[in-house]
């Protein structure tokens, strides 16, 4: 602590501290401007968030789903609806199911002697390893499976550590009818000259006197049937079928004289409604872009220093800071050749084999209104022409991965959109990237730099204030002294 004034009666830490805020402006300058650069360095990442949410989404643009994707209608969807790829032909298929795919099934011929939650204590079981089989397909054969009763199980314990094994099998307790179901856990007939799942009656005494199972009551097991077009007629193991890059689901069995009638074409909606979203999403990214440039710079509004901020209300520091921050990025040559480099991506001709060379024979063009920036419209009855009469010409219109005149408008805004990221990254960096990685942070570092070295200075020059004027206050107390002894030698006379 220091304690000035004692002798001159002058309040010396006042004057110091004043002093000392005089020589404080040009490190407050630098504060704000390190604070200006933090500012503008987060403004160019937000640009580059909203570039990659765009990027992310040409992926989806450059896939023929997108564009060809098929919709399937069905005359009875209870009983057989699909889905279609989008190499599937457009076209009708008639399909009448005879027999549904089910799994095998065994169930208790009896009630069980023995409750879900009670012990298996019979001496007989305990300690005991049980066995039984399922088809392999691979392999082409039955398939052993085994299982151990450990002291304490109870039923419950048992069919779980059945069901969860890798055996195509699960086993529970139905407690109404109070019977064990023991089921494949899938459909089809895999074992063709016998049962599904095989046990040995004589040595498996668990699954025959306790769980009361009989093999040669197993139920199902069986494939699906189905009649294509009248004439072909397939098996399915499971109730779904893939035919010509159509799939179809069978729910119901149908009359063989009452088929089920599917439609393929093609989606036209959904390609419609996934352009329109990336349009969409391009005309966020633009109105994001110009807005950067239509901002007011204040000049007069300089980042607040920590004292300035002492002296306000947070509702000022916002409104503040909201004019402080207006601007920042107004005038930035990479977003105006960004800009200009999205829109030139989209007015190119696309010179390919197909029917569509540009944007605008499709129904997309640039809004009428120079406000908007170059922001994009769509004509939607005409793009939905172009996507039902021809969508592989408007899918290479769009994603025509090769070079030169025949890319595809995607395709040139991607290396667009991915050329001013890199720009901003090696202006602005990354969120982990160091401060020697990036042009603002080299500023910011060698700010940081002067920073400190100012700051170490002022403690010089406060010291040097503080020497300054602790001279003065003994030289006065020596005055005083002296004054003193000359009036008490005086006053002795």
């Amino acid at each position: 602590m220091r304690i000035g004034g004692l002798a001159s009666g002058m309040n010396v830490d006042e004057i110091i501290d004043k002093l000392m805020s005089a020589e404080r402006i040009p490190l407050d300058k630098m504060h704000q401007e390190r604070t200006k650069l933090t500012w503008k360095r987060d403004a160019f990442r937000d640009i580059n968030l909203a570039l990659k949410e765009l990027d992310d989404m040409i992926l989806d643009m450059k896939l023929s789903k997108t564009y060809q994707s098929k919709t399937v209608s069905s005359s009875n969807a209870n009983a057989v609806s699909a889905s279609a790829t989008t190499n599937a032909s457009n076209g009708t298929y008639k399909i009448a199911v005879t027999q549904l795919a089910t799994s095998a099934m065994n169930i208790s011929t009896q009630k069980m002697d023995i409750a879900l939650e009670d012990e298996i204590v019979d001496e007989q079981y305990v300690g005991k390893e049980f066995f039984f089989k399922t088809f392999d397909p691979e392999e082409g054969k039955l398939v052993q499976h085994s299982f151990t009763i450990n002291q304490g199980d109870t039923l419950k314990d048992v069919l779980k550590r059945i069901s969860d094994d890798d055996n195509h099998v699960r086993m529970f307790y139905d407690e109404q009818s109070q019977r064990v179901v023991m089921e494949t856990t899938r459909t089809g007939k895999y074992n063709e000259t016998g049962k599904e799942i095989v046990f040995d009656e004589n040595t498996n005494a668990f699954f025959t006197n306790v769980l009361h199972l009989d093999m040669e009551e197993e139920k199902g097991g069986t494939n699906a049937k189905f009649t294509y077009n009248d004439h072909l007629q397939l098996e399915s193991k499971t109730n779904h079928y893939t035919l010509n890059g159509v799939t179809f689901d069978f729910k119901q069995t149908t009359r063989l004289d009452e088929p089920v009638i599917l439609t393929v074409s093609h989606d036209v909606d959904q390609a419609f409604e996934q352009i329109k979203e990336f349009v969409d999403q391009y005309n966020q990214l633009v109105d994001q872009l110009n807005e950067t440039q239509r901002e007011k710079r204040y000049r007069n509004y300089p980042p607040l220093t920590d004292a300035q901020k002492e002296e306000m209300t947070e509702k000022q520091i916002e409104l503040w800071e909201e004019k402080a921050k207006s601007g920042l990025l107004r005038g930035e040559t990479i977003i105006t050749n960004s800009l200009y480099s999205m829109r030139r991506s989209w007015y190119g001709k696309v010179e390919t084999d197909g029917k569509f060379t540009s944007l605008t024979e499709i129904g997309i063009t640039t809004t009428q209104s120079y406000l908007d920036g170059g922001k994009l419209e769509i004509n939607e009855e005409k793009l939905k022409e172009a996507l039902k009469e021809d969508p592989e010409s408007v899918q290479k219109l769009f994603s025509n991965n090769v070079e030169g005149s025949s890319r595809g408008v995607i395709n040139r805004l991607e290396d667009s959109i991915k050329d001013t990221m890199k720009r901003i990254e090696e202006r602005a960096g990354k969120s982990y990237s160091t401060l020697e990685g990036y042009t603002i942070g080299k500023n910011m570092k060698d700010l940081n730099s002067r920073i400190d070295a100012f700051e170490k200075k002022l403690i010089s020059i406060e010291n040097r204030y503080w020497a300054q004027f602790t001279a003065m206050e003994k030289a006065i107390q020596r005055a005083n002294q002296q004054s003193m002894y000359l009036l008490s030698q005086f006053s002795g006379q």
